[in-house]
């Protein structure tokens, strides 16, 4: 049946319809009398439908009653009132969609009011793409993509710039380089441009956020198991129950053992995350939680480059060739965090929320690889080291909210304050290298030096205030300004070079403006522009120099514009131009490796598209457009190394594309295709004399789905669809990788 049946009997009213834009929880008044009651129907149909009749039904009742029988008026008015509660539940919870952040701007916000480009990776898209790593996840996103990472981390590129530490777990730095899992994660969202006002340091050309899931007041168990190419294995569960009215407990927990098509290439992960939450009033939650995450795998640093001058390009060989040695690369990083969150609000509308993470990292990791080009005598040199990294974390912060109008004005203002202490320790060992290694064989056992080529501590402590009005003048127009004071000391202590030890202090302010102005409700055109500052330590800590240390931070601003259009109430476009420049940059002197120099500067120019949500019932969407113009602006270094004003910055391709498409066929079958493509980059930036070009490429992925029953579904992911070989990523111009050939994974879910 195609009919919503609203059945009123007898109710001495009429219905006044308005159709409500956001629905939450929704309280009825009903009248209690002579037994008058309510009855709604809605049958299996189409959801838009259902939507309309639901939203009809609700809104009817929410501007107020209109009485028919104006004469019972004042008897109606002192019958008793019941209030009944009906839940009405998120229809964007399970699309692409995700609609709101409280990570840009500290306060739950509309992502269309927010003047900043943002994507969201939801849930749903990390099961329907089967997402396992940051990395992964980051695939369809435009602005940004992931570098190589040596093989034994997270790098990843914002709008030009590359990153390790500039990511961050539900608004709390993360920065120990390591590879990040998804087992224990709601969504990844990415904010683009400078972000110093919100996170403090760095924020280079963005900064990634990953949200822990919470428990929550309902029982619903999920198991995974997994498996696939290349001997893949996993299986994770999801565990949540509701103890009580105030007590939920949720334990997130998963094992991995993988190959690789790359030859001697393992993977071993284990992780386990419990969360409690407790809401002991309707106005404070409290949320506990602990993690155990080890991840063990082999650091691989690709193929090299045949030495071609300026046209220089990666050397040809099969995608499964280990350069190094498999078994003296391993890697291991074991992460033990702790955190609280106490969430309040009081009676006058001010809510306050504290923050407290402790984090503890142990990372190392050799690496065996090919540290030359391919010589035209066909060989190639083989070096290794040996790098460890012990870092603990501890930041608390607190945020103060109040809502408050001045006159006809309406302010949210955030005030806050936070506290961060950063211990840590990093030594580095060097191996002897061995040249003329054929590279038709490119193996080579190395010996590693008993003494440490570098040993350095750092200690840091940080205080920031920070104060942000988001002031609603009218329907039309909104403003968003804050700023941020950082108090950031330093004491680097360098046992090998102690010229470069020293107690550094450093303070800055970082601003952000930004104007939204909305023409009609679901469009908000904006600009924005925002700073932020990166320390002489560097992003890990470890960089600080004799020649540098005196210097003031590097300084890196964005200025964008931009329209963010929810073109359904499941489906928005965003779009942005923006023009990002750094200065002050710290960079390795191309004429000599050991030396690090400050040079002005790269700048980064482009445009960004994104599209997300549900276009039709049965239809979902993810995906975008980038283009970007990156250069330096001014010539660094000398001789045959320099690097020339104009150059294009490495690992930047000029044209992005990404779309993945889910058709819901019926209740049982869907299915999925997606699409990566990017046009050629170099690998690194070019000098005078060298400069490796990796080609574009296009690459077809794919998906099918089973509803086998209401508890356990099948999936089939299959990635390079077509079996393309291409080259994904770089971290030098003789450590470039390839992307994987074809290869498919299966899931099998069962929830209860």
């Amino acid at each position: 049946m195609n009919n919503c049946f609203l059945s009123l009997n007898p109710i001495p009213f009429q219905l006044n319809p308005v159709i409500p834009g956001d629905l939450g929880i929704v309280f009825l008044a009903i009248l209690n009398e002579n037994d008058y009651h309510l009855d709604m129907e809605i049958h299996k149909k189409p959801q838009y439908f259902k939507k309309i009749c639901a939203y009809l039904f609700i809104g009817g009742m929410l501007p107020g009653l209109s009485m028919a029988d104006t004469s019972s008026k004042d008897h109606l008015y002192h019958k008793r009132i019941e209030l009944h509660e009906i839940e009405v539940k998120d229809n964007l919870a399970k699309t692409y969609l995700k609609k709101t952040t409280s990570t840009a701007t500290k306060t739950d916000t509309r992502i269309r009011d927010i003047p900043q480009s943002i994507s969201v990776i939801t849930e749903e898209q990390i099961k329907d793409q089967s997402l396992l790593s940051l990395k992964d996840a980051i695939q369809y996103s435009p602005g940004v993509m992931a570098g190589q990472g040596e093989g034994n981390r997270d790098s990843i590129w914002f709008r030009g710039n590359q990153s390790t530490s500039d990511l961050f777990v539900d608004g709390v730095r993360d920065d120990v380089q390591y590879y990040r899992d998804l087992y224990n994660i709601n969504r990844v969202e990415v904010l683009m441009g400078p972000n110093g006002m919100i996170f403090g340091r760095g924020g280079v050309g963005g900064v990634i956020n990953r949200v822990v899931k919470e428990a929550a007041w309902e029982n619903k168990n999920e198991i995974k198991i997994q498996g696939g190419a290349y001997d893949h294995k996993r299986s994770s569960v999801d565990l949540n129950n509701r103890i009580d009215e105030t007590l939920a407990v949720r334990v997130n927990a998963m094992i991995e053992d993988s190959g690789s098509f790359r030859q001697g290439v393992e993977s071993e992960r284990k992780a386990i995350n419990p969360t409690f939450t407790f809401k002991p009033s309707d106005k404070t939650k409290v949320v506990v939680g602990m993690e155990y995450f080890n991840d063990k795998r082999t650091s691989d640093r690709g193929i090299p480059s045949v030495d071609n001058g300026l046209k220089s390009y990666p050397y040809s060989t099969s995608r499964s060739t280990f350069f190094g040695n498999a078994s003296q690369s391993p890697n291991e990083a074991i992460v033990k965090n702790g955190y609280a969150i106490i969430d309040h609000t009081f009676d006058n509308g001010v809510s306050v929320k504290n923050h407290t993470r402790f984090s503890d990292y142990d990372k190392y990791y050799q690496n065996v690889y090919a540290n030359s080009s391919v010589q035209t005598n066909a060989t190639i040199t083989i070096d290794g080291y040996y790098d460890n990294t012990q870092r603990q974390n501890f930041f608390n912060q607190t945020d103060l909210t109040y809502n408050f109008k001045t006159g006809s004005v309406k302010h949210r203002l955030l005030t806050g304050l936070e506290i961060g202490l950063q211990e840590n320790e990093n030594y580095r060992i060097l191996a002897t290298p061995i040249s003329g290694v054929a590279a038709s064989n490119p193996f080579a056992s190395l010996t590693f030096n008993s003494s440490k080529s570098r040993n350095t501590s750092t200690d840091i402590s940080n205080q920031a205030i920070y104060i942000q009005d988001q002031i609603y003048l009218n329907e039309q127009f909104q403003i968003i300004a804050g700023l941020r004071y950082d108090k950031f000391k330093t004491k680097f202590n360098d046992s090998v070079a102690p010229v470069n030890s020293a107690t550094i202090n450093d303070q800055f302010i970082s601003p952000r403006v930004g104007l939204v102005y909305k023409p009609i409700e679901p469009v908000s055109l904006y600009t924005n522009y925002s700073l932020s500052y990166l320390p002489r330590t560097g992003e890990q800590l470890t960089s600080l120099t004799s020649s540098i240390k005196s210097f003031d931070p590097e300084k890196i601003s964005n200025i964008e514009f931009g329209i963010k259009y929810d073109l359904l109430q499941s489906f928005s476009i965003s779009s942005a131009i923006y023009r990002l420049e750094r200065s002050k940059m710290t960079i390795t002197d191309p004429s000599n490796s050991s030396n690090t120099i400050i040079v002005d500067g790269q700048v980064t120019k482009g445009f960004e598209l994104g599209l997300a949500g549900k276009l039709f019932d049965s239809y979902s969407m993810y995906g975008g457009y980038t283009y970007q113009d990156a250069e330096i602006t001014k010539n660094q270094g000398t001789g045959a190394t320099q690097i020339l004003s104009g150059a294009t910055l490495g690992h930047v391709s000029k044209h992005t594309f990404s779309l993945w498409n889910k058709y819901e066929i019926n209740e049982t079958w869907s299915a999925a295709l997606g699409v990566v493509s990017r046009s050629d980059m170099y690998a690194a930036t070019p000098t005078t004399t060298t400069a490796v070009n990796l080609p574009g490429f296009t690459r077809v992925d794919a998906a099918i789905y089973a509803n086998i029953n209401k508890q356990t579904k099948l999936q089939l992911n299959i990635e390079n669809l077509l079996d393309k070989t291409y080259y994904q990523s770089a971290h030098n111009n003789n450590n470039i990788m390839y992307g994987y050939p074809l290869t498919a994974r299966a899931t099998v879910t069962y929830t209860f």
